[in-house]
């Protein structure tokens, strides 16, 4: 028995819309995001969530939007280098020491994006809510924002603390705290 393909087509159809249905039925949890202002004047701009009783109200940081392009900004240099090095790998116009350098180089620089966001991943786990690590020639430049509003020595020097253990080339790191 040969099917109708307008009828192979409409059960496929049929099943993906029971499926995506289903999905959205069954989803417990509403976004975060839910019920935000988003017009409104930023130093008051909150977040809360719907259908809570408390209502708890939580600030949202401008700070980091100001990581998040910190961030780019690195990302960007980052990938203006790396196509500088791959065109320098596939150039025939090098010679063999010069392609392996860049190679080298470049190996280097994926290496050293992966450390830096390893270490972000573990000072969000110290307790510091959002974590920006940038190494440049052995110094670590790390900025932290601080979400109770203070920041001490001891929280300065427990991270630094930190860097300098987890990383063995890092000879001077710096800290600095956003609120």
């Amino acid at each position: 028995m040969r099917a109708n393909k307008r009828t192979v087509w409409f059960l496929t159809l049929l099943s993906l819309v029971a499926v995506i249905s289903i999905y959205y039925l069954k989803k417990e949890a509403p976004m975060d995001l839910d019920g935000m202002a988003i017009f409104g004047e930023a130093d008051k701009m909150t977040v809360t969530k719907t259908g809570d009783t408390d209502s708890v109200k939580k600030p949202v940081y401008a700070d980091s939007m100001k990581l998040e392009e910190m961030r780019m900004e690195v990302k960007n240099e980052r990938s203006n280098l790396k196509d500088q090095l791959t065109t320098k790998m596939l150039s025939s116009d090098m010679t063999a020491e010069e392609q392996n350098d860049a190679y080298n180089e470049m190996a280097e620089l994926i290496k050293r994006d992966s450390a830096e966001a390893l270490m972000e991943m573990q000072i969000r786990n110290l307790g510091y809510p959002e974590a920006f690590v940038r190494k440049e020639d052995g110094k670590v430049t790390i900025t932290v924002v601080s979400d109770d509003g203070g920041h001490s020595n001891k929280m300065a020097v427990e991270i630094t603390q930190f860097v300098m253990t987890s990383w063995e080339d890092a000879r001077s790191v710096q800290v600095v705290f956003m609120e």
